[in-house]
């Protein structure tokens, strides 16, 4: 199970949705234009097909003050940022904070989605990253446009190998 978290509005579901199109793909080909998306109420449950079965949970971003109540069935996390909305910046640092101190995902390998250099300098990625306890990979993506996606897919694979 990998976990997808982060604020309301910043694409969590656009992504799964363009990661599962990818995966039918076999990882390559045209997205076309990004598919209609709405708001995710409380929880949505998708298997992407990526030589396993890998499941998603993506967590609708009003409900992170119960977001630990599912980390405990998470062997990967996925923390977006829109690097599009920095009014939005502060609550996701304070939110990837708590993610990264939480004891029940000391094990788990999370990436970071938005600009490297911006996320690095706004919220001080290499301190962040020099005291969690877990493996961080960071990647710039962009589920509107759909670059990045194939490198999503490959970590989402390797994390599914290394897991179990």
């Amino acid at each position: 199970m990998c976990l997808l978290l982060g604020a309301a509005g910043v694409g969590k579901t656009l992504l799964v949705k363009r990661l599962q199109k990818l995966s039918c793909q076999g990882g390559q080909g045209d997205l076309g234009e990004p598919p209609p998306t709405r708001p995710t109420v409380g929880t949505d449950l998708t298997d992407i097909v990526a030589q396993r079965r890998i499941t998603i949970r993506e967590l609708g971003g009003c409900m992170s003050p119960i977001w630990s109540s599912y980390y405990g069935t998470c062997r990967s996390l996925m923390f977006m940022i829109d690097a599009s909305n920095p009014t939005q910046l502060s609550a996701s640092c304070m939110h990837l904070l708590g993610l990264l101190s939480a004891e029940q995902l000391s094990e788990v390998d999370q990436p970071c989605y938005m600009s490297l250099e911006e996320i690095k300098s706004l919220i001080r990625l290499p301190d962040i990253i020099a005291c969690a306890k877990q493996n961080i990979t960071t990647a710039e993506i962009s589920a509107k446009k759909g670059t990045g996606l194939t490198g999503v897919l490959h970590w989402l694979q390797e994390q599914q190998r290394t897991s179990g």
